[in-house]
């Protein structure tokens, strides 16, 4: 079965500034898909090219299988939800959700049923008769929503939709919207900067860099088997601790700041520089007679239920690690207090230091 979207090496120049560089993914239908990266990386031309708001110089995009690289927008089946959230101001809520079925021609009966199921979806029945400017930024955030969501489009297109929001208005539309993904099953295309907006609903993210994807998997895949240091930095929070490395003689380690540490490393040349990745919540705190790295605690940042110590290691002069820690672990931990640490080898990351790219060792014959 065709895919719901497919993007096939589109590009767009806004003169010297490259847009998209050969941008190809495909959606599956009812996907969940999440386009991550920060500002400028090309997320919203992505966006307004699937809308048909942009036309690609180059590259085919085919929706369901057909090709509607120059199709007319109201062809295209798709609706898009603006950062700004884009209302009408001088139009009730009623209003605003009633008037792209009216552009549409639909039956007068059928507008005032379709406006009233989709206001108690979305909890805003006792809203119908208010206007925009008289609404918190949640309600206004729901409303934009709904008005898409009326036109019942193929594919729905949201454009950072929650950045305006505080972090608590953040958290409630996050699950609104898993909950109207789950309740439809339509296929939703999101763009973000946030990485916990990305990691926590989408289902497949794609992680963009100057207009192109460099990965893209499920939020555990790109967690797990970072492609190279962009990825592995953009992805998981607190950002992944990074060391600088030498490879060992042999591929028998790598030497670092905190001393020689056995990976494989067969995938490098001996004395080649390389990056190590460790994830804050692979580091602990080393119980007795366990063999430990030295470390004293620098900082502490509680966050509620878990807590981010931030250790020196190998005296003050050496790299700081954070670690994420149960709360009641960091308990009664202050700074200069020595914690030696415990580091599993197995749950490095390592990468070259000039490209970047993870160093992946060969699979076993």
């Amino acid at each position: 079965m065709a895919p719901a979207l497919r993007l096939d090496g589109v590009s767009k120049r806004y003169g010297a500034v490259r847009a998209l560089d050969r941008l190809s993914f495909a959606v599956p239908e009812g996907r969940f898909f999440v386009l991550f990266g920060p500002s400028a990386v090309g997320k919203t031309t992505a966006l307004r090219t699937i809308a048909g708001l942009v036309v690609p110089d180059a590259g085919r995009l085919e929706m369901f299988g057909a090709d509607v690289t120059r199709a007319a927008i109201a062809s295209r089946g798709v609706s898009m939800v603006f950062q700004s959230f884009a209302l009408y101001p001088h139009l009730t809520v009623y209003e605003n959700f009633a008037y792209p079925l009216r552009e549409m021609k639909v039956a007068r009966d059928e507008i005032d049923r379709r406006v009233r199921e989709t206001a108690a979806m979305l909890r805003l029945s006792h809203r119908l008769d208010r206007k925009p400017g008289t609404l918190s930024g949640g309600e206004q955030q729901r409303v934009a929503l709904g008005r898409s969501l009326i036109r019942r489009p193929r594919i729905l297109l949201l454009d950072e939709p929650l950045t305006n929001l505080d972090a608590k208005l953040r958290q409630e539309m996050r699950t609104e919207l898993k909950r109207l993904h789950a309740q439809f099953g339509m296929t939703i295309v999101y763009a973000t900067p946030d990485e916990l907006e990305a990691l926590s609903m989408g289902e497949e993210i794609a992680v963009l860099r100057e207009g192109a994807v460099v990965q893209r998997g499920t939020p555990d895949a790109l967690y797990e088997a970072p492609r190279d240091l962009y990825v592995a930095s953009k992805i998981g929070s607190p950002t992944i601790n990074l060391v600088e490395a030498v490879v060992r003689r042999g591929g028998e380690g790598v030497e670092t700041p905190f001393g020689a540490l056995a990976l494989r490393t067969s995938a490098a040349h001996a004395g080649e520089r390389a990056v190590l990745g460790i994830r804050p919540s692979d580091l602990r705190p080393a119980g007795p007679d366990e063999a430990a790295l030295p470390a004293s605690v620098r900082l502490i940042e509680p966050l509620g239920d878990v807590t981010v110590v931030s250790f020196a290691l190998a005296g003050e002069a050496g790299p700081i690690l954070k670690v994420v820690l149960p709360e009641a672990r960091a308990l009664g931990m202050k700074p200069g207090d020595a914690v030696p640490l415990v580091l599993d080898p197995g749950k490095i990351h390592l990468f070259h230091a000039g490209t970047g790219l993870a160093i992946r060792e060969p699979a076993p014959a």
